[in-house]
């Protein structure tokens, strides 16, 4: 066992109990760590940054909670999902410090993309619209984030999400942030947009980081399915269509006929309007926002800032301009 400190304070575990923790590389914000107990139990351990404040984007705030709350929100669906085992929870008004959760089994997708067939390919994308469609059958409470990072909960969604784009822009200003188009350009782009937001009424479980990094496969190649969903830590209660942005990344959701194949079949409806275009620029701005500003804080090399400007830079101009024709 190479550290045994993520493991002060889970209850029932003793150290004897544990044959190997180890740290897991690939994460961009939490600490995570695998343990192997001997009994063949294999656990996910997450810890948020040390330095709390000095690295964080405003709507970073206690983004265990939200992974807990997502987890738990989406437990009985029987979905591919870990199972929070235990969550520490520290000062007022309680921070979650510590969350343990069972492993998935699987390899990231996109780790494997280039070996699968097109077939296996076309079934996969549709049991994610499926898995997608199933989620967005939870409905919460109110609108936003869990851990409330712009303040009380909203009961409208254009309150609620003119807040988590107000909260990235301050943090572009306060990083001093490289953008393509400019805080006032944005503002004036969710402007004309806005009434949009006003034809969504029920706050559904939106995971929002469901790139192929967070989607693990099983199986032997040709027959590989879906072993995991992970990484529900960016979560929040919105529209449905402010998933599609991260399950097509830098593409167009409405061409991917086999993803929504599978989203209509488990009952989820994808209707591309022009309000719901609309929409999905400004899921796009607020995205595409979110990765450049976190290349700051982040402290980015010159070719990840480089990469980073070529894609998200340009889809973030491209989704501002749409917006702003609204």
């Amino acid at each position: 066992m190479r550290d045994a400190s993520p493991l002060s304070g889970t209850p029932g575990l003793s150290l004897r109990d544990v044959m190997e923790c180890e740290p897991l590389s690939g994460g961009t914000y939490n600490t995570l760590f695998r343990v192997v107990l001997r009994d063949g139990r294999r656990w996910v351990i997450k810890l948020p940054p040390s330095d709390g404040a000095g690295t964080t984007m405003a709507y970073e705030y206690d983004l265990l909670h939200g992974e807990a709350v997502f987890y738990a929100a989406a437990a009985p669906l029987g979905l591919p999902i870990p199972v929070v085992l235990h969550a520490e929870v520290e000062g007022d008004p309680g921070i979650v410090s510590c969350l343990v959760m069972t492993e998935r089994p699987g390899t990231p997708w996109h780790l494997v993309d280039g070996d699968l067939r097109a077939d296996e390919r076309r079934a996969l994308r549709e049991e994610l619209g499926g898995i997608a469609a199933r989620l967005h059958g939870v409905s919460g409470d109110a609108f936003g984030y869990p851990a409330q990072p712009f303040g009380a909960p909203s009961h409208s969604w254009r309150e609620a999400f003119t807040g988590m784009l107000e909260g990235a822009l301050d943090d572009a200003v306060r990083y001093g942030a490289r953008l393509p188009r400019s805080v006032e350009t944005v503002r004036a782009a969710l402007a004309s947009a806005a009434y949009a937001l006003d034809e969504v009424d029920r706050p559904a479980l939106v995971h929002f980081d469901l790139w192929q990094g967070n989607v693990l496969l099983t199986g032997e190649p040709g027959a590989r399915r879906i072993g995991g969903v992970i990484d529900g830590e960016r979560m929040f209660w919105g529209d449905p269509l402010a998933e599609f942005v991260s399950l097509a990344l830098f593409g167009d959701i409405e061409q991917d006929r086999d993803f929504l194949a599978g989203y209509a079949a488990a009952g989820g409806e994808a209707r591309f309007t022009g309000p719901a275009r609309l929409r999905l620029a400004l899921y796009r701005c607020y995205l595409y926002l979110i990765m450049l500003v976190e290349a700051v804080p982040r402290r980015y090399g010159p070719a990840e800032l480089d990469r980073t400007w070529r894609t998200a830079g340009k889809h973030f101009a491209a989704a501002v301009d749409e917006a702003g024709r609204g």
